[in-house]
């Protein structure tokens, strides 16, 4: 069963990042012509300004570099509290601000291992895959 979430953001490069997520493939942007990667979606590179890019495969691995938990309702009670979110330094050089999946927040150390797995998710504009990160 898929699980509620907040509503994800939509429109140009963004649902090209969720129709990625849906093959359960974790894609980002790629400069043509620095080769920088763009997180989050972009219009145009942050480190050269350049507008084409190409949705590069990232290895789905990293390193957690920092977590919390969400006590205040933000979302209108969408989601139960406390919830926790991870910062994950992928392996790409790229942070990814994700949820813990299948490990509690009391179990995370600086630099633990984890790698990408897609959740199955429904918000307003209806299903999709969340990238969430799993101890290796």
């Amino acid at each position: 069963m898929a699980e509620k979430r907040p509503p994800r953001t939509l429109g140009p490069g963004h649902d090209q990042f969720w129709e990625w997520c849906s093959k359960s493939e974790l894609r980002l942007q790629k400069c043509a012509s620095c080769g920088g990667i763009n997180w989050p979606v972009r219009q145009t590179c942050e480190f050269c300004g350049h507008a084409e890019f190409a949705w590069e495969a990232m290895s789905g691995r990293g390193k957690v570099v920092s977590w919390c938990s969400f006590h205040q309702d933000y979302y209108g009670g969408v989601m139960p509290r406390p919830y926790d979110c991870i910062l994950v330094e992928l392996d790409e050089g790229v942070l990814f601000l994700s949820n813990p999946q299948g490990f509690a927040i009391e179990d995370i150390t600086l630099g633990m291992d984890v790698a990408v797995q897609f959740m199955a998710c429904e918000d307003g504009g209806g299903s999709f895959k969340l990238p969430v990160f799993a101890r290796v």
